[in-house]
């Protein structure tokens, strides 16, 4: 099947994604590395930069290092994250 045999409904192209929820602030500075290192790392594998979806400032024109960009994504509340409950022994 080529991709011009895909079908996409009418319409549905030109909507644009609604907007992301913002996480929320992150008070630990061990995980505020850990998650940044998570994104950085989506990042390095081509994941596309969440800051321009923030409409907070615009666009910068520099490039900058994937640990940067993210550790401004997960200040700024762009990057979802979940904390596993531990067990207690």
């Amino acid at each position: 099947m080529a991709s011009e045999d895909v079908l996409v409904p009418p319409g549905e192209a030109d909507v644009p994604p609604p907007p992301r929820e913002k996480a929320p602030p992150i008070e630990s500075r061990f995980l505020f590395v850990d998650v940044a290192a998570m994104r950085a790392k989506q990042l390095r594998r081509g994941a596309r930069v969440r800051l321009d979806e923030d409409g907070a400032e615009p666009p910068r024109v520099q490039a900058h290092k994937a640990e940067r960009v993210a550790m401004e994504e997960v200040r700024r509340g762009l990057v979802q994250y979940d904390v596993p409950k531990t067990s207690e022994p």
